[in-house]
């Protein structure tokens, strides 16, 4: 371990991380079960592949008003915000226990698009208060250890919710999501901050609304090390959401049903796992940009291999795409978070999710289309060469950005 490597078990002493990282684990074993029940759930109802896939579709659709929804965290204080958006969320879900015919699909979707409108506030008020909760010397590791946690809710979460759904039914899928919430309100009212009223932040007197809803894209698009990697992120997550509406018609290329993507999911989360508990000393030794680009490379080799119908090779795709795909997300996370004033932070974190994760609402809607109409041995490996080039000017990046980009997690929040 180098000098300058934070080794994750400090991280572990702190109070408010502790408490961020079970409430992840709880809620996001909810997240992960309904999200894989979902498809499912619609594909057993409707028998459509397309509809399946909507779902992801629906779920990211939100992060489309990322900037306006991001406001709401910099303009209220946060802790009592992360606490109501988990208890609206658990309320909301308990509606899902009516869902049981094709005619009543509509309120399942109804309640994705409101659960993911909700966690674009939940994500940008969250990431805002863990720069100022918790200590900046952790700030890199812990967003790694944040993301092994989300993530690694694929190992079981997937598999539990196959089961409770095979058993019991996507209402008692979506009953153990809203179960989750209650428990991570909980765990959020636990929290020792202290943040100023919102409205005691300095603020030109003129500024309208539509100016301080834009004032996070503003800050991303002049900065020159936020920039570059936001744009890669999101391009590299219009490929990904491409290939997500793909899982079922991989799933049904390997002759299994559909309930046979917990186990890819699984295996993914497996990978996402080994990257976030990696990813703190692997930022400080590569850059954020290197980093960032081998995670994509190997997100797109792996991609295209799932071309061949193979057990084994779909598994170990899976793994892959695991260990690949959040090294982008990670980077941006990081970045964003040590280079922007705190009373920015809810806005521009919320900006950069948009320009990040709405390309993949792209991808999943043209998967979605594409999956009925072009073979996956064709469409997979013109997906895997179009991937490719978006790390390709992470890599040309001049030497002495990237050394700039690899210093120290303990950088500070400017505020």
């Amino acid at each position: 371990m180098t000098p300058r490597s934070t080794p994750p078990r400090p991280l572990l002493h702190d109070h408010n991380a502790r408490l961020y990282l079970t409430a992840v684990i709880v809620s996001g074993f909810g997240t992960s079960a309904l999200w894989l029940a979902s498809g499912v759930w619609v594909k057993d109802l409707t028998g459509s592949n397309g509809l399946a896939a909507l779902c992801m579709l629906t779920m990211w659709t939100p992060t489309l008003a990322g900037p306006v929804l991001g406001t709401l965290a910099d303009r209220t204080r946060r802790k009592p915000l992360l606490i109501g958006a988990n208890l609206l969320l658990a309320t909301l879900l308990l509606t899902l226990v009516t869902v049981d015919s094709p005619n009543t699909v509509w309120l399942l979707f109804t309640v994705l698009f409101v659960y993911g409108a909700t966690g674009v506030v939940h994500d940008a008020a969250e990431s805002a208060l863990v720069a100022t909760a918790v200590d900046h010397t952790l700030l890199g590791d812990f967003n790694g250890l944040r993301m092994s946690a989300a993530e690694g809710m694929k190992l079981l979460a997937p598999l539990a919710g196959a089961g409770l759904y095979a058993a019991y039914g996507g209402p008692a899928v979506a009953l153990l999501d809203a179960a989750t919430f209650l428990a991570a309100a909980a765990l959020y009212t636990r929290l020792r901050v202290r943040e100023p009223a919102p409205h005691s932040e300095p603020q030109p007197p003129d500024l309208t609304w539509r100016a301080r809803t834009t004032e996070g894209a503003r800050h991303l698009w002049r900065h020159p090390r936020l920039r570059p990697l936001v744009l890669a992120g999101g391009t590299a997550m219009l490929f990904a959401g491409l290939n997500g509406a793909l899982i079922y018609a991989v799933v049904d290329a390997l002759g299994h049903s559909p309930a046979y993507t917990g186990v890819l999911y699984a295996v993914q989360g497996a990978g996402s796992l080994t990257v976030g508990l990696l990813s703190g000393p692997a930022l400080r030794r590569l850059g954020e940009r290197r980093f960032a680009a081998y995670g994509i490379a190997l997100t797109a080799v792996a991609a295209g291999l799932r071309a061949i119908p193979a057990d084994p090779l779909a598994l170990a795709c899976s793994a892959a795409i695991g260990l690949g795909l959040p090294c982008v997300l990670i980077t941006v996370l990081t970045a964003v978070q040590r280079e922007t004033p705190n009373a920015l932070l809810g806005r521009t974190v919320a900006t950069a999710n948009t320009l990040v994760f709405a390309p993949n609402v792209l991808g999943l809607a043209a998967g979605a289309a594409l999956v009925e109409l072009v073979g996956l041995r064709l469409l997979l490996p013109v997906l895997t060469v179009l991937w490719l080039t978006t790390a390709l000017p992470l890599l040309h990046t001049p030497a002495s950005a990237d050394r700039t980009a690899s210093r120290s997690a303990s950088d500070a929040n400017p505020a």
